[in-house]
């Protein structure tokens, strides 16, 4: 027997200008082929991404709180998952609720209740926190990097700006990506 469960599609980081700074893509289980291909294209999930932005402006302008959470189901697959730091930086999640195949002799207990919580219910916060934490402390990281200069990331002026090229911290993305499942609570 087979089952499915909540796999990472996406993970993004943006810029306190709004700008992309970082995007990292994951191949889900097709199961009409039976193997594993990105669910939508590079192009499709930059769009995506750009779409949390406007999310992230009006929970902030209506919550006054620090956004985290479901940002919008995109559809009855893919789900957008969001934390915005203190400094104005947000890490986004694209979660694809059947994107992991895996053999039901093989999930433990906890990714089991998870699963089945999560199937047409989507994931509690609680579930992605670990994700989030993971990708903050590769963001810090990276910002103790004395080579790295974030003012060529986020200028002051608002426009442009590059995309990060760190190779650790694109390793440290695919890891946690990679890596990550409902119940699991530290990466």
């Amino acid at each position: 027997m087979t089952t499915a469960i909540p796999s990472i599609a996406c993970l993004g980081v943006i810029g306190r200008n709004n700008n992309p700074l970082h995007m990292s893509t994951f191949p889900s289980h097709d199961t009409a082929t039976n193997t594993l291909a990105p669910i939508r294209t590079p192009l499709e999930f930059s769009l995506l991404l750009s779409s949390t932005v406007d999310v992230f402006a009006l929970r902030a302008k209506h919550e006054h709180l620090a956004t985290s959470g479901l940002l919008h189901a995109v559809d009855d697959r893919l789900a957008a998952y969001g934390f915005e730091t203190n400094t104005g930086v947000r890490l986004v999640c694209v979660v694809d609720m059947r994107g992991r195949r895996v053999d039901g002799t093989v999930l433990r207990s906890a990714d089991a209740s998870s699963s089945l919580s999560s199937q047409g219910a989507g994931l509690r916060d609680a579930e992605l926190k670990p994700v989030f934490k993971a990708m903050q402390n590769a963001y810090v990281r990276l910002l103790q990097n004395p080579f790295y200069e974030p003012d060529l990331h986020a200028p002051p002026g608002g426009q442009g700006g590059t995309k990060i090229t760190s190779k650790s911290f694109a390793e440290a993305m695919r890891r946690i990506g990679e890596s990550w499942t409902p119940g699991v609570t530290s990466l």
